[in-house]
């Protein structure tokens, strides 16, 4: 069954696929979080990137099925350590949303997984994606303290 994107498969990404992976990123990311004030983990939509190719000017929604991105944002903010300077830190997973498939990333240059609209994400699938992002996070925290 071929589908595309519309308001169904971007409902279901942001409602089923979003929460399972905040759940694990949130999982493998337990051991940094208490050295921050403050943690988020966000779901976000973007309502202002416009489809090239669209030719109306319909209002950007998940409602219209026209949304081109949506994801995941973390945010932490207030790093404490002793002798460390106070940083905050703020990273994106994005799901780039083409017309028939959808490509997942921490950017809008990198992919990391293709998939075609409504194929259930296998536990490995939700796992692997968790923990690469995750592991981007603990090297961005890393680098962050490296250079104070």
């Amino acid at each position: 069954m071929n589908h595309t994107r519309d308001k169904e498969s971007i409902l279901q990404l942001y409602n089923k696929v979003l929460p399972k992976l905040a759940e694990r990123i949130y999982q493998n990311l337990t051991e940094v979080t208490p050295l921050f004030d403050d943690f988020r983990l966000e779901k976000i939509v973007d309502t202002w990137t416009k489809d090239r190719n669209a030719s109306t000017d319909k209002e950007i929604s998940i409602e219209n099925g026209n949304v081109q991105q949506l994801g995941l944002k973390l945010s932490l903010i207030g790093f404490q350590a002793a002798g460390a300077q106070t940083f905050d830190l703020s990273k994106d997973l994005l799901f780039s949303l083409d017309y028939s498939y959808y490509e997942v990333g921490p950017d809008k240059n990198s992919r990391w997984m293709e998939k075609p609209y409504f194929e259930e994400w296998t536990s490995k699938e939700l796992d692997d994606i968790a923990v690469k992002w995750s592991e981007e996070v603990i090297d961005e925290i890393t680098q962050k303290l490296q250079g104070l």
